[in-house]
C-alpha cells in the first residue's frame, strides 16, 4: 500500500515538475533545486570564502585592457603570456600569491569579475543576453523534411537586408513569403524593423495570397521571434513555427526566392526611407503577378540519397496559379477569383512596369558612398 502511495507521489511530483519547466523556462536540474524544500532554519544560500577580491580584480582589469579586452576564455591562456611581459616591462608588481591566483582563475570567475568594468566600457548598457530566448523556446522548431506535404497555406518567411554595402542605420527590408504546396510567394517590404511594421506586413501579404494562410514559418530573427510578433500570429489563428539556427535550408523554399526574385530583380543596393520603400511597392505589385501567373517554377518531388550521391526529381515546371487551381483543398471560389485575375493579366504590361519601377529604384539607390569615393578621388 505504501508502495502505491510513494509511486503516485512521485508521478506528481514528475507532472509538477515538467509544468514548471514549460512555464519557467528553467533547467531541470536547476527547477529540481528550486522546488527542493529546504529544513527549517537551514540557510537560504550557501556561504563561500571570498577567494578573490579587489586585489585580483585590478590586476585582472590591467590585464583585460592589455588584452584589447578579450572574453574571458581567450583570456584565459594568454595570462601566462601576458603577466611576465607586463611584470617586465613595470606595468604590474603582483606578490607570488596574487600571481598564482591570476595563473590559476577560471573563466566563468574573470566574467563575474570582470562584470561591472564591461558594463562601463558599453557606456553603462549591460548586455540584454537572451532577450527573445523564452519567446524562441515557445515556438517549435520545423525543418525541411518536416512539411510532409501540407495543404496550401503554410509559408516560410525571410527578411532580405536592403542594406548596400553597410548594416549601420535604418534601411529598408523586403519580407518573402512562399508558400510550401504551391510556391505562391509574395514579397512586401518593411521600411524598419519594428514589430508594429512586421505585423502590417503581415497583413497585407494575408490579403494578397489567393488563399487563406493557415500558418507561418519564421527564421531566428528577433524581428519576429518577439512576444508582440508572435502573439499576434497565434491570436490570428497562424500556426507559429521556427527554423534552426543557423541552418538556412530549413527554409530553402523562401531561400532560393531571396535569391530569384529580391536578389535578381533589385539587387544589393541601399535603400532608406518612405520614397524607397513606396517605389519597391510599385515592383512587388507587378512582380507579384508576373512571377505567380506567367513564370514556371520547378517543384521537388522526392529526394533519394545513395551513399554520398543525392538523386533530386522534379514535378514538371508549371506557375504557381497552375498548382494552385490544381489544388484540392482550394476552396472553388477563391479559384474563380484567380481565373478572372489570370484573364485580365497582360504578361508585356506587367514586364514593362516591372522595367520601370527598377529604372525607378536605380535612381534612389544609396550613392553616399561611391559619392565620398569620387570625391576623395578627386583630391589626387
Amino acid at each position: 500500500m505504501s508502495s502505491d502511495i510513494d509511486s503516485s507521489c512521485r508521478a506528481d511530483k514528475q507532472r509538477i515538475l515538467v509544468e514548471f519547466v514549460a512555464v519557467t523556462g528553467y533547467h531541470r536540474k536547476h527547477a529540481i533545486r528550486v522546488l527542493r524544500p529546504r529544513a527549517a532554519g537551514a540557510s537560504p544560500t550557501r556561504q563561500y570564502p571570498v577567494l578573490y577580491g579587489a586585489d585580483v580584480r585590478e590586476a585582472l582589469v590591467a590585464l583585460w585592457e592589455a588584452s584589447d579586452r578579450l572574453c574571458s576564455k581567450r583570456l584565459k591562456p594568454l595570462i601566462p603570456i601576458l603577466l611576465p611581459a607586463l611584470e617586465r616591462h613595470g606595468r604590474l608588481d603582483l606578490d607570488g600569491e596574487l600571481r598564482d591566483k591570476l595563473l590559476t582563475i577560471s573563466p566563468a570567475t574573470m566574467d563575474r569579475l570582470l562584470s561591472e568594468v564591461r558594463a562601463v566600457a558599453r557606456s553603462g548598457q549591460r548586455r540584454r543576453a537572451g532577450l527573445s530566448s523564452a519567446v524562441r523556446r515557445s515556438v517549435p522548431v520545423r525543418t525541411f523534411g518536416d512539411w510532409n506535404d501540407p495543404p496550401p497555406g503554410y509559408v516560410e518567411v525571410d527578411f532580405v537586408a536592403h542594406s548596400g554595402t553597410s548594416s549601420s542605420g535604418s534601411f529598408v527590408q523586403t519580407m518573402v513569403l512562399t508558400d510550401i504546396a504551391t510556391g505562391w510567394t509574395e514579397c512586401v517590404p518593411v521600411r524598419t524593423r519594428e514589430s508594429g511594421l512586421v505585423i502590417a506586413a503581415i497583413k497585407r501579404a494575408r490579403s494578397l495570397f489567393p488563399f487563406p494562410l493557415q500558418g507561418v514559418d519564421f527564421d531566428n530573427d528577433s524581428a519576429f521571434m518577439n512576444e508582440l510578433v508572435v502573439s499576434w500570429c497565434r491570436s490570428q489563428g497562424l500556426e507559429v513555427t521556427r527554423s534552426r539556427a543557423y541552418r538556412k535550408n530549413d527554409q530553402a523554399w523562401v531561400e532560393q526566392k531571396n535569391g530569384a526574385i529580391v536578389r535578381r530583380l533589385v539587387g544589393y543596393g541601399r535603400f532608406v526611407g518612405a520614397e524607397a520603400t513606396a517605389a519597391l511597392v510599385r515592383l512587388y505589385d507587378a512582380v507579384r503577378l508576373h512571377g505567380n501567373l506567367f513564370q514556371p517554377s520547378f517543384k521537388l518531388r522526392e529526394k533519394t540519397r545513395i551513399g554520398a550521391r543525392v538523386i533530386k526529381r522534379y514535378y514538371p515546371p508549371a506557375p504557381p496559379v497552375e498548382r494552385v487551381l490544381a489544388h484540392p483543398e482550394v476552396a472553388e471560389v477563391d479559384k474563380e477569383l484567380l481565373r478572372a485575375m489570370l484573364a485580365t493579366a497582360d504578361p508585356v504590361m506587367l514586364f514593362t512596369g516591372i522595367r520601370a519601377a527598377q529604372a525607378d529604384l536605380g535612381r534612389r539607390v544609396d550613392r553616399r558612398g561611391s559619392a565620398s569615393k569620387a570625391t576623395g578621388t578627386g583630391r589626387h
